[in-house]
């Protein structure tokens, strides 16, 4: 808008973006310094550890992070034995990816204390506000992909 004064401070996409980064960033210290995970390959591993076996593809859509960022975080997961490949038999092109044995482990150890960081940061919020929250979050989601969904 020509003329108009606006803050990025105030641009709520911008504190939107910055309260996750420091939520998360909060979140992966824990897991970094003790399991050496970097935090799209944890997203990987949580939403594998939550969901079950899932194609690359599924995981892009998942976690709304880059292809590249998604295939570089599974190769590393897989270089450590945490996930495996395994044959799509509805597909030939893609692999389903899956947590070994190893990397359920890890994830059940890491699980919880990413839950009671959660716990801790979000204590100042009642249950109320935090199902308001996620309320107001899946609203605005939704409201993205009905506009990507939209012609070009």
């Amino acid at each position: 808008m020509p003329g108009s004064q606006t803050r990025l401070a105030d641009f709520v996409p911008y504190r939107m973006a910055i309260t996750s980064n420091a939520v998360s960033g909060l979140i992966a210290g824990e897991y970094r310094n003790e399991f050496g995970l970097k935090i799209p390959e944890w997203r990987i591993m949580a939403v594998l550890g939550d969901a079950g076996q899932l194609t690359q593809r599924d995981l892009v859509r998942s976690t709304l992070m880059d292809k590249v960022a998604v295939n570089r975080a599974c190769k590393v997961l897989e270089e450590r034995h945490l996930v495996q490949r395994s044959p799509n038999a509805a597909d030939g092109r893609s692999h389903h990816l899956e947590l070994t044995v190893e990397g359920r482990a890890m994830f059940d150890q890491i699980w919880p204390q990413a839950l009671d960081i959660y716990e801790k940061i979000f204590t100042v919020l009642s249950p109320r506000e935090i199902e308001k929250l996620r309320s107001l979050l899946d609203k605005l989601l939704a409201s993205v992909r009905a506009m990507e969904g939209e012609p070009k």
